[in-house]
C-alpha cells in the first residue's frame, strides 16, 4: 500500500485502541450525563422569579460558553487542589465536560420551553398547578421532542471533545494513539484508525437521533 501502510503493525495497535475507545465513550457518556441534569437545572434557574439568581445564572452560562474547554479542564484538575478540592483526571475530566456543554444545554433546553404555547401556561395557572407539577408535568414534555436534535448534535460534540482530556494524562482515544506513535515512531496507522473509529461512532450516532426524533414526533402526533 502507499504510504507505506503496515498492515501487521494496525492489528497489532488494534485491540489497544478499542480499549482506549470504550474509555472515550465511558467519559463522553459520564460527561453528556452530568449536562443533561445540570443544563436543565440551569436553565429553569434562569427562570425564577429571584432576579440575582437568574442574573447570576445568565452571567455564569455565558463565562462558560465563552471560554474554552482546554481552559476548564486545566482549572478543574490543577486549580481545584488550592481549594482542597483533588480529583483524578479521570474524574476532572467529565466534570469539566459537563459543566462545558451543561451551558450549551442549559440553552437548548430554554429554546424548548420557551417554544411551548402560551395556553399551556395560562392552562396551568388555571387549574392551579404547582410550579413543578407546570414544569415537570405539562412544559417539560412538550419541550423535549423539539430539543432531541440540538441535545443530540452536543452528545456527537462531546464524543469529539473528549481528546482534550489528554492534556491532564485521561487514557483516551487520541492519548492513546499519540502514546503508539511516540513509542513505535510510526503515527500513520494509530492516527488513520483514531479517525476511522470517530467516524464509526459519530455518523451512525448521528443517524439515530434522527431517527429517534422522528419517532418521539409520531408519538406525540407532532
Amino acid at each position: 500500500m502507499s504510504f507505506n501502510w503496515r498492515w501487521d503493525f494496525t492489528w497489532e495497535i488494534l485491540p489497544r485502541l478499542l480499549g482506549a475507545t470504550l474509555n472515550t465513550l465511558i467519559a463522553a457518556g459520564a460527561g453528556y450525563a452530568i449536562a443533561l441534569v445540570l443544563g436543565l437545572v440551569l436553565a429553569l434557574a434562569q427562570r425564577t422569579g429571584w432576579r440575582p439568581i437568574t442574573v447570576a445564572v445568565r452571567e455564569f452560562v455565558e463565562f462558560i460558553r465563552s471560554t474554552p474547554l482546554v481552559l476548564q479542564i486545566f482549572f478543574v484538575f490543577y486549580v481545584g487542589p488550592q481549594f482542597g478540592i483533588r480529583l483524578s483526571p479521570w474524574t476532572s475530566g467529565m466534570i469539566a465536560i459537563g459543566l462545558h456543554y451543561s451551558a450549551y444545554l442549559s440553552e437548548v433546553y430554554r429554546a424548548g420551553i420557551d417554544a411551548v404555547p402560551r395556553g399551556q401556561w395560562e392552562a396551568c395557572r388555571a387549574l392551579n398547578m404547582s410550579t413543578r407539577d407546570t414544569y415537570f408535568r405539562i412544559i417539560i414534555p412538550q419541550a423535549l421532542p423539539p430539543s432531541i436534535a440540538g441535545m443530540g448534535n452536543y452528545l456527537v460534540g462531546i464524543f469529539k471533545d473528549t481528546p482534550m482530556l489528554s492534556v491532564i494524562g485521561v487514557a483516551e482515544l487520541m492519548h492513546t494513539a499519540n502514546a503508539i506513535g511516540s513509542e513505535s515512531y510510526r503515527f500513520l496507522e494509530p492516527f488513520t484508525l483514531v479517525g476511522l473509529i470517530y467516524l464509526a461512532i459519530s455518523l451512525p450516532t448521528a443517524g439515530l437521533i434522527r431517527l429517534f426524533e422522528g419517532w418521539v414526533r409520531r408519538k406525540l402526533g407532532m
